[in-house]
């Protein structure tokens, strides 16, 4: 066998050298494309517990609209019925507005339009969240 010479030597340590600085180079960005995107079972299992979580935090969890015809105020219970729904207000209730004023319950008059937002109460009551008396009726065009 024929030794090899210094110059090829240098060569090919420089060549293996380079190709270990490329295949390192490039292995983070290769290593991420592995990933399946699935998010492990315990994380799954945080995530069920935060959905039952939420669904058990109460009337605060959620607020729902609403819209009608004022048929009646109660100043001695503080409830609204709007068409068939009754509403109370409580110290839940964050606002009750005219246009861009607040106002009181008693400001509400029997036959104009409401709209607003309520949270159900784990009793079934539906707690005003707000109420905005006035305002356009949708239904009139």
């Amino acid at each position: 066998m024929k030794p090899i010479s210094n110059l090829k030597m240098r060569i090919v340590r420089t060549a293996v050298w380079s190709l270990l600085a490329a295949a390192m180079a490039a292995w983070p960005t290769l290593a991420p494309a592995q990933s399946t995107n699935k998010p492990a079972a315990s994380t799954k299992a945080a995530d069920k517990k935060t959905t039952s979580e939420k669904k058990d935090a109460g009337p605060k969890s959620q607020t729902i609209p609403f819209h009608g015809t004022l048929k009646e105020v109660d100043k001695a219970a503080k409830t609204i019925k709007v068409d068939k729904r009754t509403f109370e207000v409580t110290s839940e209730t964050k606002k009750i507005y005219r246009g861009e004023k607040p106002v009181t319950l008693e400001d509400g008059v029997v036959g104009e339009y409401v709209t607003g937002s309520y949270t159900k109460a784990s009793d079934g009551k539906l707690i005003a969240h707000s109420i905005y008396f006035g305002g356009k009726n949708k239904d009139k065009k």
